[in-house]
C-alpha cells in the first residue's frame, strides 16, 4: 500500500495474479489496486492475456516437441517420446531453446494474437482486433461499470458535447448508438486511452442497474470483420472491426443478449 512504510511491491501484484500472496498482505493489495486504477487496469490485462495463453497453448502440454524444434533444432531419433513432451523440465533445458521459447512467448503477449485470431488469418480473412484490444475493453468495463457516483465523464444530457469531444480526439465521426435490447439506455461516456491511443467508452444501464460498455478505438484497417466473442471471469465481450474501427461490447449478461446488442450497435453506426 503506498505511502506506508510497507508499500506494494511489483512482485507482490505478481504474486497476487498468480494466486501466491500471502494472506496478511491481502487486504493491502485489494487497497492498493482501489487507489490505483490505471495498475487495475494492467493488471487485468495481464489476466485476460494469461487467460489466452492458456486457451491456446494449454491443448500443447501433452503434445510431443517436434524434431526440428529440439536443440540442436535438427531431426534426430528419440528412443523415448515422453521425453519430447511440453513439460517445466524441458523448457529448462538449454539456453537456446529457452531464449527461443522466451522470444515467441514475448511476441505472442505483445502482439495479443489469440487462438482464434489465428485461424482468422489462416483462413484468409480480414483481421480482427487484437486481444490487448479486447482485454483492454474488458478491463474498463469491470474499472468502470461498478462506478456509483461517476460511471461516465458526460452524462446523456449533454449527448450532442460528447459526441462532439471523443469525434475531434479520436479523428473519427463518433456517434451515440441507442440501445434497446435488453432495456438498455446511454447514460453517457469518456475518454480513455490506451498503448494506442484515445478510445470512446460509452456506457449503457438497464432499469436494475446492471451496465454494458461500448469501447471503440480508431482502427488501420478498414475492412469489416465478423463478430467474435471473448468471456474472461463471467465478463463477457462481442467485438468486431467496421469502418475503421475496432469495437467491443461488454458485459456481465448472457451471450443471446450481448448478441443482439452487438448487433443493434451495428446496425446504428451503419444507417
Amino acid at each position: 500500500m503506498s505511502g506506508t512504510r510497507n508499500p506494494v511491491t511489483e512482485a507482490e501484484l505478481h504474486a497476487w495474479l498468480d494466486g501466491e500472496l500471502p494472506e496478511e498482505r491481502l487486504a493491502d493489495i485489494e487497497r492498493h489496486l482501489a487507489d490505483h486504477p490505471e495498475i487495475a487496469q494492467r493488471f487485468e490485462r495481464y489476466r485476460a492475456q494469461r487467460a489466452m495463453l492458456g486457451q491456446c497453448f494449454g491443448p500443447l502440454i501433452d503434445q510431443p516437441l517436434p524434431d526440428r524444434l529440439t536443440p540442436p533444432f535438427t531431426a534426430r531419433e528419440h528412443p523415448n517420446p515422453a521425453s519430447r513432451r511440453w513439460s517445466v523440465a524441458q523448457w529448462g533445458k538449454g539456453a537456446l531453446w529457452g531464449t527461443a521459447v522466451a522470444a515467441s512467448l514475448l511476441v505472442f503477449v505483445a502482439g495479443g494474437t489469440g487462438g482464434w485470431f489465428l485461424r482468422d488469418r489462416m483462413a484468409g480473412g480480414a483481421e480482427p482486433p487484437t486481444a490487448a484490444f479486447i482485454a483492454d475493453a474488458v478491463a474498463a468495463h469491470r474499472v468502470f461499470a461498478v462506478e456509483v457516483r461517476h460511471p461516465v465523464e458526460i452524462g446523456v444530457e449533454d449527448e450532442a458535447h460528447l459526441v462532439n469531444w471523443l469525434s475531434k480526439r479520436l479523428g473519427k465521426n463518433m456517434r451515440c448508438p441507442k440501445v434497446t435490447r435488453g432495456g438498455y439506455q446511454l447514460i453517457g461516456g469518456r475518454l480513455l486511452a490506451d498503448s494506442v491511443g484515445p478510445v470512446a467508452l460509452y456506457m449503457y444501464e438497464d432499469a436494475a442497474g446492471r451496465r454494458i460498455t461500448l469501447y471503440i478505438r480508431p482502427a488501420h484497417n478498414t475492412s469489416g470483420s465478423a463478430f467474435r466473442f471473448a468471456e474472461d471471469g463471467g465478463v463477457r465481450a462481442l467485438y468486431w472491426q467496421d469502418n475503421g474501427l475496432a469495437l467491443a461490447v461488454t458485459g456481465e449478461l448472457d451471450r443471446d443478449t450481448l448478441s443482439g446488442v452487438a448487433e443493434e450497435v451495428y446496425g446504428a453506426l451503419n444507417s
